[in-house]
């Protein structure tokens, strides 16, 4: 005689073996020429593409395993997805909607994460359309099955019913990246902004909806660790359901608005359709709390393994400063080109900080806008109304040239035996200062002292702290000039500070 709980656990296995070869077969289909086939309580979804499944059970009433008659069909694919990636915690997350098709009574919900950085501990669910008479009983963890948990959900009517999944991810992250087109004479810059998705979740994500979030936030545990230990003790996940039928999340989000986050989260996809002709997208930003929100318009289907990069902004003729700095302790002989901006109105910037990422910088040569590159550097995350300083590396076609023309000791003090106590010296400074370019410049050239200092010059200076100052000079085509100075330091006794 066949043992039905044999036949269902036999059953199970098949099912389970079928996903890794991407495709299920029916039992009833298998098994026609067999007579009646045993219980198939599974409706399971697979998609070739991606290791993350659902699988929908339909139970009848509270009938006997082996009473039960359940058609085994298919479930509905994705309907939407949001990924909301905050990129300075390597967390993403997951909002996707599917639409299911309740049977009056008991149905059973299994996820699987089998072969991707989820964060089992995070996921969860409910019910967008009709949640009064949608009820989660409770959750489980199907032992000899890794990787998967089950809702057992209780319907007060038979019909469809949109279902939220959230999850936390790792794996997928964004950056920034900058174009700088600089006119011939650099005053001013044409700045095109991007950003690019990298996906490495092992998971891909269709038609998603994708916003960015600039800010640091607070793991207690990290997520790609959490979801590389493989199976999850069900002990320890128990210990975490909440009555809500969903997991207690390990994330300590500090200082957020995070309801007003998810609010919205649930306002869309901000416009466009895979596979048609668009506009330029734009990225929407807004401030959330100590946050920036970043919200890419359209909509990107982001397979695991890929990049994708979206344009940001691009904005013409923001006023650029050709700046030069010179100082021996940090750079050596060296000149160093920069090129400087301010995150402002009076800009044409100021509407949003602007992301850390590496800017590439060209300069037109000719009227027909052909670009020469000038070279790449990396840039700190720009607050509102700051400065930035773009590093292009040393120049050779400016120089700056200090020697040391005179050098003297006076002002002797001895002590009661004899001994010096305290000297004066005098130092006398010529700075040669050449512009071999076609364009004016800004020459910032900075000196560092040491002791009980003070210095006579005739050119103007800033005292940037106790021990140094900054010349800022102006310098046309072609130019030359002379920075002199005499700088008295007063040692020992003679030290008034």
């Amino acid at each position: 005689m066949n043992c039905p709980i044999a036949s269902h656990v036999s059953e199970r296995r098949a099912l389970l073996g079928s996903m890794g070869r991407g495709r299920f077969v029916p039992s009833n289909a298998r098994r026609s020429s067999e007579g009646p086939s045993p219980p198939a309580p599974f409706v399971f979804a697979h998609r070739s593409s991606a290791t993350f499944y659902l699988l929908f059970l339909l139970l009848l009433g509270v009938a006997p395993l082996a009473n039960a008659r359940i058609n085994v069909t298919s479930l509905p694919g994705r309907d939407s997805v949001q990924l909301t990636i905050y990129n300075s915690a390597d967390l993403t997350l997951v909002k996707e909607t599917r639409l299911l098709t309740f049977r009056k009574g008991l149905n059973k919900l299994e996820f699987s994460w089998a072969n991707t950085l989820i964060d089992p501990t995070s996921v969860e669910f409910r019910a967008l359309t009709r949640p009064d008479e949608i009820e989660i009983l409770d959750v489980s963890f199907p032992p000899r099955v890794t990787n998967t948990l089950e809702w057992r959900i209780q319907s007060g009517f038979a019909g469809e019913v949109t279902v939220e999944i959230r999850y936390f991810t790792s794996g997928i992250s964004w950056s920034a990246d900058y174009v700088a087109e600089v006119n011939q004479p650099e005053k001013l810059m044409q700045l095109a902004g991007n950003v690019r998705v990298n996906n490495n979740s092992g998971e891909d994500y269709e038609n998603a909806a994708v916003r960015l979030v600039v800010g640091t936030i607070r793991l207690v545990e990290n997520i790609g660790d959490l979801a590389r230990r493989g199976q999850v003790l069900n002990k320890e996940l128990a210990s975490r359901l909440r009555s809500d039928g969903s997991l207690g999340t390990v994330y300590n989000v500090l200082n957020s608005d995070f309801g007003a986050f998810n609010g919205r989260m649930a306002g869309g996809a901000g416009g466009g359709a895979v596979g048609k002709e668009q506009k330029l997208r734009e990225v929407v930003k807004e401030a959330l709390s100590e946050y920036f929100l970043y919200s890419v318009e359209g909509r990107d289907t982001i397979p695991t393994g890929w990049s994708k990069r979206l344009p940001s902004f691009n904005t013409p003729a923001v006023p650029l400063v050709s700046l030069y700095k010179f100082e021996t302790e940090q750079w050596g002989a060296s000149v160093m080109r920069f090129y400087a901006f301010t995150n402002n109105t009076a800009s044409k910037l100021g509407k949003e900080p602007l992301p850390d990422g590496a800017v590439r910088a060209y300069r037109t040569v000719t009227d027909d806008r052909l670009f020469a590159y000038v070279g790449a550097t990396a840039v700190k995350y720009i607050p509102i109304n700051e400065r930035v300083e773009m590093d292009l590396g040393p120049d050779p076609g400016v120089l700056v040239k200090p020697t040391l023309m005179n050098w003297e000791k006076t002002n002797l003090a001895f002590d009661a035996s004899g001994n010096v106590s305290g000297w004066t010296t005098k130092a006398t400074w010529e700075i040669e200062l050449q512009n071999s370019r076609d364009i004016d410049i800004m020459l910032d050239v900075r000196r560092n002292f040491s002791g009980d200092w003070s210095l006579e010059t005739q050119t103007p200076f800033e005292k940037m702290d106790a021990n140094k100052v900054k010349f800022l000079l102006p310098l046309q085509p072609r130019e030359k000039q002379k920075l002199t100075y005499i700088l008295t330091t007063r040692h020992g006794t003679s030290a008034t500070r």
